[in-house]
Protein backbone atom coordinates (compact mmCIF):
# COMPACT_ATOMS: atom_id res chain seq x y z
CA UNK A 1 0.00 0.00 0.00
CA UNK A 2 1.47 3.38 -1.04
CA UNK A 3 2.66 5.93 1.49
CA UNK A 4 3.74 9.55 1.19
CA UNK A 5 6.92 10.74 2.89
CA UNK A 6 7.30 14.45 3.67
CA UNK A 7 10.20 16.37 5.18
CA UNK A 8 8.73 19.66 6.39
CA UNK A 9 10.08 23.20 6.45
CA UNK A 10 10.26 24.17 2.76
CA UNK A 11 8.37 27.17 1.44
CA UNK A 12 6.27 26.63 -1.67
CA UNK A 13 7.10 28.75 -4.72
CA UNK A 14 6.03 28.30 -8.33
CA UNK A 15 2.91 27.39 -10.29
CA UNK A 16 0.32 24.68 -9.68
CA UNK A 17 -2.18 23.84 -12.43
CA UNK A 18 -5.65 23.18 -11.06
CA UNK A 19 -7.29 20.02 -12.37
CA UNK A 20 -10.92 19.51 -13.39
CA UNK A 21 -13.38 19.19 -10.52
CA UNK A 22 -14.00 15.64 -9.34
CA UNK A 23 -17.38 16.69 -7.92
CA UNK A 24 -18.49 17.83 -11.38
CA UNK A 25 -16.77 15.15 -13.47
CA UNK A 26 -18.54 12.26 -11.74
CA UNK A 27 -22.16 13.46 -12.27
CA UNK A 28 -21.25 14.62 -15.79
CA UNK A 29 -20.02 11.11 -16.64
CA UNK A 30 -23.22 9.65 -15.19
CA UNK A 31 -25.31 12.09 -17.26
CA UNK A 32 -23.99 10.35 -20.38
CA UNK A 33 -26.44 7.53 -19.58
CA UNK A 34 -29.29 9.90 -20.52
CA UNK A 35 -28.53 9.78 -24.26
CA UNK A 36 -27.68 7.17 -26.87
CA UNK A 37 -25.34 9.67 -28.53
CA UNK A 38 -21.73 10.35 -27.47
CA UNK A 39 -20.95 12.84 -24.71
CA UNK A 40 -17.42 14.27 -24.90
CA UNK A 41 -15.99 15.60 -21.64
CA UNK A 42 -12.77 17.61 -21.58
CA UNK A 43 -10.58 18.37 -18.53
CA UNK A 44 -11.56 15.20 -16.68
CA UNK A 45 -9.09 14.61 -13.80
CA UNK A 46 -7.12 11.37 -13.59
CA UNK A 47 -8.39 10.09 -10.26
CA UNK A 48 -9.18 6.73 -8.67
CA UNK A 49 -12.86 7.71 -8.39
CA UNK A 50 -13.03 8.56 -12.11
CA UNK A 51 -11.48 5.19 -13.00
CA UNK A 52 -13.91 3.41 -10.67
CA UNK A 53 -16.90 5.16 -12.26
CA UNK A 54 -15.63 4.14 -15.69
CA UNK A 55 -15.80 0.51 -14.50
CA UNK A 56 -19.33 1.03 -13.16
CA UNK A 57 -20.55 2.62 -16.40
CA UNK A 58 -18.86 -0.18 -18.36
CA UNK A 59 -20.98 -2.64 -16.42
CA UNK A 60 -24.06 -0.97 -17.94
CA UNK A 61 -22.65 -1.38 -21.46
CA UNK A 62 -21.19 2.12 -21.80
CA UNK A 63 -18.18 2.52 -24.10
CA UNK A 64 -15.59 5.03 -22.87
CA UNK A 65 -12.60 6.15 -24.90
CA UNK A 66 -9.90 8.26 -23.28
CA UNK A 67 -8.10 10.53 -25.72
CA UNK A 68 -4.38 11.07 -25.24
CA UNK A 69 -2.57 14.39 -24.87
CA UNK A 70 -2.58 16.64 -27.91
CA UNK A 71 0.05 19.10 -29.10
CA UNK A 72 -0.13 22.27 -27.03
CA UNK A 73 -1.78 20.67 -24.01
CA UNK A 74 -0.63 21.95 -20.63
CA UNK A 75 0.63 19.56 -17.98
CA UNK A 76 -2.27 18.28 -15.84
CA UNK A 77 -4.75 19.58 -18.43
CA UNK A 78 -6.87 16.52 -17.82
CA UNK A 79 -8.09 13.78 -20.08
CA UNK A 80 -10.82 13.84 -22.70
CA UNK A 81 -13.44 11.11 -22.35
CA UNK A 82 -15.75 10.07 -25.20
CA UNK A 83 -18.67 8.36 -23.44
CA UNK A 84 -21.21 6.41 -25.48
CA UNK A 85 -24.25 4.81 -23.85
CA UNK A 86 -25.90 3.81 -27.13
CA UNK A 87 -26.92 0.40 -25.78
CA UNK A 88 -27.57 0.03 -22.06
CA UNK A 89 -27.32 -3.72 -21.56
CA UNK A 90 -27.85 -3.87 -17.80
CA UNK A 91 -29.85 -1.61 -15.48
CA UNK A 92 -28.37 -3.17 -12.32
CA UNK A 93 -25.50 -1.47 -10.50
CA UNK A 94 -24.05 -4.20 -8.26
CA UNK A 95 -22.91 -3.91 -4.65
CA UNK A 96 -19.28 -4.79 -5.35
CA UNK A 97 -18.98 -1.69 -7.57
CA UNK A 98 -21.30 0.84 -5.90
CA UNK A 99 -20.03 0.05 -2.39
CA UNK A 100 -16.65 1.63 -3.22
CA UNK A 101 -17.97 5.09 -4.12
CA UNK A 102 -21.10 6.93 -3.04
CA UNK A 103 -21.57 8.99 -6.19
CA UNK A 104 -22.07 5.86 -8.28
CA UNK A 105 -25.52 5.51 -6.71
CA UNK A 106 -26.59 8.47 -8.86
CA UNK A 107 -26.79 6.18 -11.93
CA UNK A 108 -30.28 5.40 -10.66
CA UNK A 109 -31.52 8.75 -12.05
CA UNK A 110 -30.59 8.42 -15.74
CA UNK A 111 -31.41 4.69 -15.75
CA UNK A 112 -34.96 5.22 -14.47
CA UNK A 113 -35.41 8.29 -16.71
CA UNK A 114 -34.27 6.63 -19.93
CA UNK A 115 -34.85 2.91 -19.37
CA UNK A 116 -37.80 3.25 -16.94
CA UNK A 117 -36.18 0.83 -14.51
CA UNK A 118 -33.10 0.51 -12.32
CA UNK A 119 -31.72 -1.73 -9.60
CA UNK A 120 -28.91 -0.04 -7.71
CA UNK A 121 -27.08 -1.14 -4.58
CA UNK A 122 -27.19 1.13 -1.57
CA UNK A 123 -23.90 3.09 -1.61
CA UNK A 124 -20.59 3.04 0.21
CA UNK A 125 -17.82 5.67 0.19
CA UNK A 126 -16.19 7.82 2.87
CA UNK A 127 -17.14 7.14 6.49
CA UNK A 128 -18.07 10.74 7.29
CA UNK A 129 -21.56 10.35 8.66
CA UNK A 130 -24.65 8.51 7.55
CA UNK A 131 -25.37 10.56 4.40
CA UNK A 132 -28.59 8.65 3.66
CA UNK A 133 -30.17 8.39 0.23
CA UNK A 134 -33.70 9.06 1.47
CA UNK A 135 -33.87 12.51 -0.17
CA UNK A 136 -32.71 11.06 -3.49
CA UNK A 137 -35.42 8.40 -3.31
CA UNK A 138 -38.00 11.04 -2.33
CA UNK A 139 -37.14 13.07 -5.45
CA UNK A 140 -37.57 10.06 -7.73
CA UNK A 141 -40.86 9.10 -6.08
CA UNK A 142 -42.15 12.65 -6.64
CA UNK A 143 -41.36 12.16 -10.33
CA UNK A 144 -43.53 9.04 -10.37
CA UNK A 145 -41.05 6.23 -9.78
CA UNK A 146 -42.22 3.20 -7.82
CA UNK A 147 -39.40 2.37 -5.41
CA UNK A 148 -38.75 -0.55 -3.07
CA UNK A 149 -35.74 -1.84 -1.13
CA UNK A 150 -34.84 -5.47 -1.76
CA UNK A 151 -31.78 -7.17 -0.29
CA UNK A 152 -29.73 -3.98 -0.02
CA UNK A 153 -30.77 -2.79 -3.48
CA UNK A 154 -33.01 0.14 -4.42
CA UNK A 155 -35.40 -1.13 -7.10
CA UNK A 156 -37.01 1.67 -9.14
CA UNK A 157 -39.67 1.28 -11.82
CA UNK A 158 -41.59 3.76 -13.97
CA UNK A 159 -43.27 1.76 -16.76
CA UNK A 160 -44.82 4.82 -18.39
CA UNK A 161 -41.83 7.05 -17.83
CA UNK A 162 -41.30 9.79 -15.24
CA UNK A 163 -43.63 12.78 -14.89
CA UNK A 164 -42.72 16.36 -14.01
CA UNK A 165 -43.36 17.33 -10.40
CA UNK A 166 -42.60 19.81 -7.64
CA UNK A 167 -39.65 18.61 -5.56
CA UNK A 168 -39.07 20.53 -2.32
CA UNK A 169 -35.98 19.38 -0.45
CA UNK A 170 -36.26 19.79 3.36
CA UNK A 171 -32.53 20.57 3.46
CA UNK A 172 -29.93 21.47 0.86
CA UNK A 173 -28.53 18.33 -0.76
CA UNK A 174 -26.02 18.28 -3.61
CA UNK A 175 -26.64 14.58 -4.28
CA UNK A 176 -30.40 15.06 -4.26
CA UNK A 177 -30.18 18.03 -6.62
CA UNK A 178 -28.01 16.09 -9.10
CA UNK A 179 -30.43 13.15 -9.07
CA UNK A 180 -33.54 15.33 -9.42
CA UNK A 181 -31.93 17.34 -12.22
CA UNK A 182 -30.91 14.31 -14.29
CA UNK A 183 -34.19 12.45 -13.79
CA UNK A 184 -36.37 15.49 -14.55
CA UNK A 185 -34.70 16.21 -17.92
CA UNK A 186 -36.52 13.28 -19.55
CA UNK A 187 -39.72 13.49 -17.48
CA UNK A 188 -42.99 14.44 -19.16
CA UNK A 189 -43.89 18.00 -18.20
CA UNK A 190 -42.27 20.61 -15.96
CA UNK A 191 -40.44 20.00 -12.68
CA UNK A 192 -39.68 22.65 -10.07
CA UNK A 193 -36.82 21.85 -7.64
CA UNK A 194 -36.85 24.10 -4.57
CA UNK A 195 -34.20 24.43 -1.86
CA UNK A 196 -31.84 23.15 -4.55
CA UNK A 197 -28.08 23.11 -3.97
CA UNK A 198 -26.35 26.16 -5.48
CA UNK A 199 -22.90 24.58 -5.77
CA UNK A 200 -20.94 25.41 -8.97
CA UNK A 201 -20.76 21.69 -9.78
CA UNK A 202 -24.58 21.58 -9.98
CA UNK A 203 -24.52 24.53 -12.39
CA UNK A 204 -21.85 22.78 -14.47
CA UNK A 205 -24.02 19.66 -14.82
CA UNK A 206 -27.05 21.79 -15.74
CA UNK A 207 -25.00 23.63 -18.39
CA UNK A 208 -23.94 20.31 -19.90
CA UNK A 209 -27.51 18.95 -19.86
CA UNK A 210 -28.66 22.09 -21.69
CA UNK A 211 -25.96 21.55 -24.34
CA UNK A 212 -27.44 18.04 -24.72
CA UNK A 213 -30.86 19.52 -25.44
CA UNK A 214 -32.22 19.85 -21.91
CA UNK A 215 -34.34 22.82 -20.88
CA UNK A 216 -33.12 23.87 -17.45
CA UNK A 217 -33.24 27.34 -15.92
CA UNK A 218 -32.28 28.61 -12.48
CA UNK A 219 -29.27 26.35 -11.82
CA UNK A 220 -27.06 28.06 -9.25
CA UNK A 221 -30.12 29.39 -7.39
CA UNK A 222 -32.35 27.63 -4.83
CA UNK A 223 -35.10 27.18 -7.44
CA UNK A 224 -34.39 25.16 -10.60
CA UNK A 225 -37.04 24.68 -13.30
CA UNK A 226 -36.73 21.72 -15.67
CA UNK A 227 -38.97 21.38 -18.72
CA UNK A 228 -38.79 17.73 -19.71
CA UNK A 229 -37.79 16.74 -23.25
CA UNK A 230 -38.34 13.50 -25.17
CA UNK A 231 -34.65 12.81 -25.75
CA UNK A 232 -31.20 14.27 -25.28
CA UNK A 233 -28.38 14.29 -27.83
CA UNK A 234 -24.60 14.25 -27.64
CA UNK A 235 -22.51 17.29 -26.75
CA UNK A 236 -19.03 18.46 -25.79
CA UNK A 237 -18.39 20.02 -22.40
CA UNK A 238 -15.34 21.11 -20.39
CA UNK A 239 -15.32 20.22 -16.68
CA UNK A 240 -14.92 23.32 -14.51
CA UNK A 241 -11.76 23.70 -12.35
CA UNK A 242 -11.70 22.04 -8.94
CA UNK A 243 -12.36 24.69 -6.27
CA UNK A 244 -11.52 22.23 -3.47
CA UNK A 245 -8.14 21.43 -4.99
CA UNK A 246 -7.48 25.17 -5.45
CA UNK A 247 -8.46 25.90 -1.85
CA UNK A 248 -6.30 23.02 -0.60
CA UNK A 249 -3.15 24.28 -2.33
CA UNK A 250 -3.94 27.83 -1.23
CA UNK A 251 -3.95 26.63 2.38
CA UNK A 252 -0.73 24.68 1.85
CA UNK A 253 0.97 27.89 0.68
CA UNK A 254 -0.46 29.83 3.63
CA UNK A 255 0.87 27.09 5.92
CA UNK A 256 4.42 26.95 4.55
CA UNK A 257 4.93 30.50 3.30
CA UNK A 258 6.12 31.38 -0.17
CA UNK A 259 4.09 32.35 -3.23
CA UNK A 260 2.29 30.14 -5.74
CA UNK A 261 0.23 30.82 -8.84
CA UNK A 262 -2.86 28.57 -8.94
CA UNK A 263 -3.21 28.34 -12.70
CA UNK A 264 -6.75 27.92 -13.98
CA UNK A 265 -8.40 28.52 -10.59
CA UNK A 266 -11.58 30.61 -10.62
CA UNK A 267 -11.91 32.90 -7.58
CA UNK A 268 -15.70 33.14 -7.73
CA UNK A 269 -15.90 29.40 -7.02
CA UNK A 270 -14.18 29.69 -3.63
CA UNK A 271 -14.52 33.30 -2.53
CA UNK A 272 -15.52 32.41 1.04
CA UNK A 273 -12.35 30.34 1.49
CA UNK A 274 -10.18 33.10 0.00
CA UNK A 275 -11.76 35.59 2.42
CA UNK A 276 -10.86 33.34 5.35
CA UNK A 277 -7.28 32.98 4.09
CA UNK A 278 -6.93 36.76 3.89
CA UNK A 279 -8.29 37.02 7.42
CA UNK A 280 -5.67 34.48 8.52
CA UNK A 281 -2.82 36.54 7.06
CA UNK A 282 -2.33 35.24 3.52
CA UNK A 283 -2.23 37.51 0.49
CA UNK A 284 -4.58 36.73 -2.40
CA UNK A 285 -4.56 38.38 -5.82
CA UNK A 286 -6.55 37.51 -8.93
CA UNK A 287 -5.02 37.63 -12.42
CA UNK A 288 -5.77 36.44 -15.93
CA UNK A 289 -4.29 32.99 -15.26
CA UNK A 290 -6.08 32.32 -11.96
CA UNK A 291 -5.18 33.14 -8.36
CA UNK A 292 -1.82 34.05 -6.77
CA UNK A 293 -1.54 33.12 -3.09
CA UNK A 294 1.29 34.00 -0.74
CA UNK A 295 2.44 34.49 2.83
CA UNK A 296 5.78 36.14 3.26
CA UNK A 297 6.91 36.72 6.83
CA UNK A 298 3.57 37.49 8.45
CA UNK A 299 2.31 35.16 11.17
CA UNK A 300 -0.98 33.28 10.93
CA UNK A 301 -3.98 34.83 12.65
CA UNK A 302 -6.76 32.72 14.20
CA UNK A 303 -10.20 32.61 12.55
CA UNK A 304 -13.73 31.60 13.44
CA UNK A 305 -15.53 29.66 10.70
CA UNK A 306 -18.68 27.55 10.25
CA UNK A 307 -19.07 25.32 7.20
CA UNK A 308 -22.12 26.00 5.03
CA UNK A 309 -23.55 25.13 1.62
CA UNK A 310 -22.26 27.24 -1.30
CA UNK A 311 -21.49 30.14 -1.29
CA UNK A 312 -20.47 29.53 2.35
CA UNK A 313 -17.22 27.96 3.54
CA UNK A 314 -17.04 24.42 2.05
CA UNK A 315 -17.11 21.39 4.34
CA UNK A 316 -14.55 19.85 1.94
CA UNK A 317 -11.99 22.49 3.07
CA UNK A 318 -12.68 22.22 6.79
CA UNK A 319 -9.90 19.70 7.54
CA UNK A 320 -7.35 21.72 5.55
CA UNK A 321 -8.26 24.92 7.43
CA UNK A 322 -7.92 23.09 10.73
CA UNK A 323 -4.40 22.00 9.82
CA UNK A 324 -3.56 25.61 8.93
CA UNK A 325 -4.91 26.92 12.23
CA UNK A 326 -2.71 24.57 14.29
CA UNK A 327 0.08 27.13 13.86
CA UNK A 328 -1.97 30.35 14.23
CA UNK A 329 -1.21 32.84 16.99
CA UNK A 330 -4.25 32.24 19.21
CA UNK A 331 -7.38 30.13 19.34
CA UNK A 332 -9.48 29.35 16.26
CA UNK A 333 -13.00 27.92 16.25
CA UNK A 334 -14.34 25.72 13.42
CA UNK A 335 -17.94 24.49 13.43
CA UNK A 336 -18.96 21.67 11.10
CA UNK A 337 -22.63 22.00 10.10
CA UNK A 338 -22.81 19.68 7.08
CA UNK A 339 -21.61 16.23 8.19
CA UNK A 340 -21.87 14.89 11.72
CA UNK A 341 -18.73 12.75 11.73
CA UNK A 342 -16.14 14.86 9.95
CA UNK A 343 -13.55 15.43 12.67
CA UNK A 344 -11.67 12.14 12.28
CA UNK A 345 -8.52 14.05 11.32
CA UNK A 346 -8.34 15.64 14.79
CA UNK A 347 -6.66 12.63 16.40
CA UNK A 348 -4.13 12.41 13.59
CA UNK A 349 -3.31 16.13 13.73
CA UNK A 350 -2.74 15.67 17.48
CA UNK A 351 0.14 13.33 16.56
CA UNK A 352 1.94 16.41 15.19
CA UNK A 353 1.52 18.09 18.59
CA UNK A 354 -1.57 20.09 17.57
CA UNK A 355 -3.82 21.24 20.44
CA UNK A 356 -7.44 20.68 19.39
CA UNK A 357 -10.45 20.17 21.64
CA UNK A 358 -13.87 19.04 20.47
CA UNK A 359 -17.30 19.96 21.77
CA UNK A 360 -19.94 18.32 19.60
CA UNK A 361 -19.77 19.86 16.14
CA UNK A 362 -17.27 22.56 17.18
CA UNK A 363 -13.49 22.31 17.29
CA UNK A 364 -11.26 24.78 19.11
CA UNK A 365 -7.69 24.90 17.83
CA UNK A 366 -5.07 26.54 20.00
CA UNK A 367 -2.11 27.39 17.83
CA UNK A 368 1.43 26.32 18.66
CA UNK A 369 4.80 27.58 17.36
CA UNK A 370 5.77 24.47 15.45
CA UNK A 371 4.41 21.05 14.57
CA UNK A 372 6.63 17.97 14.71
CA UNK A 373 6.59 15.31 12.01
CA UNK A 374 4.94 11.98 12.81
CA UNK A 375 3.61 8.79 11.23
CA UNK A 376 -0.10 9.40 10.52
CA UNK A 377 -2.97 7.61 8.83
CA UNK A 378 -5.45 8.99 6.29
CA UNK A 379 -9.06 8.38 7.33
CA UNK A 380 -10.98 9.91 4.43
CA UNK A 381 -10.38 11.96 1.28
CA UNK A 382 -10.29 15.51 2.65
CA UNK A 383 -8.86 14.59 6.07
CA UNK A 384 -5.90 12.90 4.42
CA UNK A 385 -4.78 16.03 2.61
CA UNK A 386 -4.93 18.01 5.88
CA UNK A 387 -2.19 15.67 7.14
CA UNK A 388 -0.09 16.52 4.09
CA UNK A 389 -0.53 20.25 4.81
CA UNK A 390 0.55 19.72 8.41
CA UNK A 391 3.52 17.62 7.30
CA UNK A 392 4.73 20.33 4.89
CA UNK A 393 5.22 22.71 7.81
CA UNK A 394 6.26 20.24 10.53
CA UNK A 395 9.80 19.75 11.80
CA UNK A 396 11.33 16.52 10.54
CA UNK A 397 9.75 13.61 8.70
CA UNK A 398 6.07 12.78 8.29
CA UNK A 399 4.83 9.50 6.83
CA UNK A 400 1.20 9.53 5.61
CA UNK A 401 -0.21 6.01 5.38
CA UNK A 402 -3.29 4.76 3.46
CA UNK A 403 -2.94 7.40 0.75
CA UNK A 404 -5.42 5.65 -1.54
CA UNK A 405 -7.89 8.12 -0.02
CA UNK A 406 -5.81 10.94 -1.52
CA UNK A 407 -5.76 9.31 -4.94
CA UNK A 408 -9.56 9.44 -5.02
CA UNK A 409 -9.62 13.23 -5.17
CA UNK A 410 -6.20 14.77 -5.84
CA UNK A 411 -4.43 14.36 -9.16
CA UNK A 412 -0.64 13.86 -8.82
CA UNK A 413 -0.52 15.68 -5.50
CA UNK A 414 3.11 14.91 -4.69
CA UNK A 415 4.26 15.91 -8.19
CA UNK A 416 2.50 19.27 -8.03
CA UNK A 417 3.88 20.05 -4.56
CA UNK A 418 7.44 18.87 -5.23
CA UNK A 419 7.57 21.06 -8.35
CA UNK A 420 7.07 24.02 -5.99
CA UNK A 421 9.87 23.02 -3.65
CA UNK A 422 8.21 20.63 -1.20
CA UNK A 423 10.23 17.63 -0.03
CA UNK A 424 7.55 15.03 -0.73
CA UNK A 425 7.66 11.62 -2.36
CA UNK A 426 5.48 8.58 -2.85
CA UNK A 427 6.78 5.31 -1.48
CA UNK A 428 5.37 2.25 -3.21
CA UNK A 429 5.46 -0.83 -1.00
Amino acid sequence: MDRIRIVGGNKLNGTISISGAKNAALPLMIAALLTEETLILDNVPRLADVAQLQRILGNHGVDIMSAGKRSGDREYQGQTLHISAADIIDTTAPYELVSRMRASFWVIAPLIARMHEARVSLPGGCAIGTRPVDLLIMALEKLGADISIDGGYVVAKAPGGLRGADIAFPKVTVSGTHVALMAATLAKGTSVITNAACEPEVTDVADCLNKMGGRITGAGTPCIIVEGVDRLHGARHTVLPDRIEAGTYAMAVAMTGGEVQLSGARPELLQSALDVLCEAGATVSVNNDGIRIGRNGAGLRPVKVATAPFPGFPTDLQAQLMALMTCADGASVITETIFENRFMHVQELARFGARISLDGETATIRGIDRLRGAPVMATDLRASVSLVIAGLAAEGETMVNRVYHLDRGFERLEEKLSACGASIERIRD
